[in-house]
């Protein structure tokens, strides 16, 4: 009973639930960008570089004999697979930077000094008197 409770106090931290929510978030975020590469930016790509596919692009090492399927080196899905982490890396850099100005904007708002009071005044003023006599 003690292990369940240790792990229910750990499952229910801020921390790891807080990661739960990101790892949701981020596959989805991950859908979302491999069917933008796959469905809007890597046709035009495929049109300018003459109606090639990436994913296409194979290395037969060994051909197919009979039932046996042949054995295939697919370097353009793993093009496909960098330009898909490429973009999903440059999004999120984005919105990490987005974040950080913004973050820096309220940091500033609040560091804005407040002025001395009256009294401060004075016991600076008094302060320098002495130092100069």
């Amino acid at each position: 009973m003690k292990l369940i409770e240790e792990f229910k106090a750990f499952a229910m931290r801020g921390n790891v639930i807080d990661l739960a929510v990101a790892v949701v978030i981020g596959g989805a975020f991950g859908k979302i960008v491999t069917s933008f590469v796959n469905d809007i930016l890597m046709p035009p790509i495929g049109v300018l570089l003459g109606g090639l596919d990436f994913k296409e692009y194979v290395w037969t090492m060994i051909a197919a004999v009979g039932d046996k399927p042949a054995v295939t080196l697919n370097y353009g899905m793993f093009i496909q697979n960098v330009v898909d982490f490429l973009i999903i890396a440059a999004a999120i850099f984005f919105a990490i930077k987005a974040l950080g100005s913004l973050k820096k904007k309220e940091e500033v708002v609040e560091a804005a000094p407040v002025p001395p009071t009256k009294e401060e005044e004075l016991l600076t003023e008094i302060r320098d008197l002495l130092k100069n006599k």
